[in-house]
């Protein structure tokens, strides 16, 4: 059995490899359809990207500028493999992303793929230094006394290795003296090792600053869900997509999530409040504290002596989620605003901007400006969302109707290139009045198969659905035929005419998508459409460094997630669970279908004790050994029946994180 609490890490970090979209199931093609079956844009598409270009300046080369500015070098083309050769990191995928917008990519998110393009080692300001585009977010450095102070460590072993090797043959081989965290999302902690020194002395001497919460959120954010949110993971960010004009092309906070192994440190200080200040090897850091912002755990800082204000991810060049698709939760939009609005006030003489992801912002007029449209455009949704529900709208209503007003749209880094402010209003809504909007018809609904087939059957049967769908399809009224055609593929899945037509109608949803993520989700939708859910192993052993700070009591909290209810209805089972590394013992209680676990002396009424390492928990989790052939084996000391053992394993389901999203599933609700 593989044990997989904290599968979305490893996705993020190297669990799906992108693959080549492969020739669809024979049905009805277009004569503009490639080899993978994906077809151009229809006039319809062309027509709004159109409108969007004419919209937008477009030609305003500022960001450009901001973004070249203070270049010091770089690889020109980066590739970064791992030990075993694979490539976790490589610029020329995106070497398509040039010149004017094809007719199959939103022309705004174009322009953002190519802001994110550029990398290299740039110089902020004397002293401060950046490494963009060797991963999805930056890494910066802050000279100190003795050493550098290093701001967030990518997502890979691999990237921060390569980003800091950048760094050296440019600007010296400096000691790194102390790591600070801004969040606990993995493409900002997860490469640490590859920046700490060999020496264990020597690392021993560096701190660690983090937020408050900071090895708890990073541990556990996505442990009790990450099979689910592994896959929609996938969805968000287009993994199995080509990288492509017709494909992936940026995720609008990025080029894309890096592969890799993945590691974590344990803080050595915690920011817990603002203004806390700290002199680190001799620089002047006042830190913000910003929970619950854009990361359950984050904080912001400011470098008086140098006037640059690091705003970690609560401000970037694009509109963020308020929710994001692969599924998190809700974050709270008006404390977000009101961060940014303390920040405008407390260090409100800043010259400088920088952040976590893109590029910074130079002269106090700019800044301030930033700062105030990204806390406006935050504010701006909270406030429309609660002003529109306390008339009524529901959250579909209100994301229907909401816009920013015309002074935020024409701001480029208001748009909605990684957040929309179509979801980001219904998390909102989601935030104070939860998933109900408080129509009765919505309380207890069919689910997706059923009502597709009632549907289907109340419009006169397959055939007269995808009639009607072709009909908008070709209209142009994609939204309504990817409408009628959803309920078609649930109630018929073995229809490929429809599958076929709905794969099309995504296609041209996401080629106008000026969201990243959008765009992902349509595409890679068409694509499994057309090919079939493709299962592919996860690589765990990637996230080894990471699994081992993991608590065991979340260890054991994800497994509860897995106990399957109905098999384990009747019984009680007690099974003691002792780590002999950390002297730590745990009863697990089967009772009431439900699994329970208590850190407490072992149980006289058990059915086996079970004794075994940290380390080996890790190797059970990542897969590199079997748990039945260790509970055989001598690697593993178990006093009691382990037949009865089994019995207790036999109640944990094993999710195999491929299941279908676009096309009905069997869900395993019988024992």
């Amino acid at each position: 059995m593989r044990l997989t609490p904290l599968v979305w890490v490893c996705v993020v970090l190297g669990g799906l490899a992108c693959r080549e979209a492969r020739r669809p199931p024979e049905g009805p093609e277009r004569a503009s359809a490639d080899a993978g079956g994906r077809v151009a844009a229809s006039a319809q598409t062309r027509t709004a990207n159109a409108a969007v270009a004419a919209e937008l300046p477009l030609v305003d080369q500022q960001d450009f500028e901001d973004a070249r500015r203070g270049l010091i070098g770089g690889d020109g083309e980066v590739t970064i493999t791992d030990a075993a050769g694979r490539v976790v990191w490589r610029t020329a995928d995106y070497a398509f992303v040039t010149g004017e917008a094809p007719p199959t990519v939103n022309p705004s998110l174009w322009r953002q793929a190519q802001l994110n393009g550029i990398h290299g080692l740039f110089e902020v300001a004397p002293g401060i230094h950046q490494i963009r585009g060797y991963d999805l977010s930056n890494l910066t450095l802050i000279d100190g006394a003795s050493g550098w102070i290093v701001v967030d460590t990518l997502t890979s072993r691999e990237t921060a290795a390569a980003a800091i090797a950048l760094a050296r043959r440019h600007l010296g081989d400096k000691p790194v003296v102390a790591v600070i965290f801004t969040h606990n999302h993995v493409d900002h902690f997860a490469g640490v090792e590859a920046v700490l020194p060999t020496d264990p002395t020597a690392r021993s001497a560096v701190c660690v600053i983090a937020p408050r919460g900071f090895l708890e959120e990073a541990t556990s954010e996505n442990v009790l869900a990450g099979t689910a949110m592994s896959r929609r993971a996938a969805y968000m960010y287009g993994l199995p997509l080509a990288r492509d004009a017709r494909g992936h092309v940026d995720t609008g906070l990025g080029k894309q999530p890096a592969r890799g192994a993945i590691d974590i440190a344990v803080p050595t200080d915690l920011i817990d409040h603002t203004p806390q200040e700290l002199t680190i090897d001799g620089v002047r850091f006042v830190f913000q504290y910003v929970p619950d912002s854009e990361a359950p755990a984050e904080l912001a800082f400011y470098l008086p002596d140098q006037r640059a204000y690091c705003g970690a991810e609560i401000v970037t060049h694009t509109l963020h989620n308020v929710y994001t698709l692969r599924g998190a939760k809700v974050r709270d939009a008006l404390r977000w605003s009101d961060y940014l609005d303390e920040a405008l006030h407390r260090f409100g003489d800043a010259e400088i901007v920088f952040a976590s992801h893109h590029w910074p912002v130079w002269g106090n007029a700019r800044v301030r400006q930033l700062l105030a449209s990204q806390r406006d455009t935050y504010r701006y949704l909270h406030d429309q969302t609660l002003r529109l529900a306390n008339e009524g709208a529901t959250p579909r209503e209100i994301a229907e109707t909401l816009e920013l007003p015309r002074s935020l749209r024409s701001v480029f880094s208001s748009r909605g290139y990684y957040g929309t402010v179509r979801h980001n209003a219904k998390a909102v809504y989601q935030r104070y009045f939860g998933w109900y909007d408080g129509n009765p018809a919505q309380l207890n609904p069919l689910p997706p198969a059923d009502a597709g087939k009632r549907y289907v059957d109340a419009m006169g049967g397959g055939a007269a659905v995808l009639e009607k769908a072709r009909v908008a399809s070709e209209a142009g009224d994609y939204r309504w035929a990817a409408t009628l055609l959803d309920h078609l593929v649930f109630a018929e899945p073995d229809d490929q005419e429809a599958r076929a037509l709905l794969a099309v109608t995504y296609e041209q949803l996401g080629y106008q998508a000026e969201s990243g993520p959008w765009r992902d989700e349509y595409l890679t939708a068409a694509l499994e459409l057309r090919r079939g859910v493709q299962s592919e192993p996860l690589d765990l052993a990637a996230s080894a460094g990471l699994l081992r700070h993991l608590p065991p009591e979340l260890f054991l909290r994800s497994l509860a997630t897995r106990l399957n209810g109905l098999k384990a209805d009747g019984k009680r089972i007690v099974v003691n669970l002792t780590f002999t590394d950390l002297n730590e013992s745990y009863v697990l209680t089967v009772e009431n279908a439900v699994l329970h676990h208590e850190r407490a002396e072992p149980a006289a009424d058990a059915v086996a004790t079970v004794r075994l390492t940290r380390d080996l928990l890790v190797r059970l989790v990542t897969g590199e050994a079997g748990l039945r052939e260790l509970v055989f084996s001598n690697d593993l000391d178990v006093d009691g029946s382990r037949v009865q053992l089994l019995g207790f394993l036999s109640l944990l389901d094993r999710p195999k994180g491929n299941f279908p999203i676009v096309t009905p599933k069997s869900l395993s609700h019988r024992p």
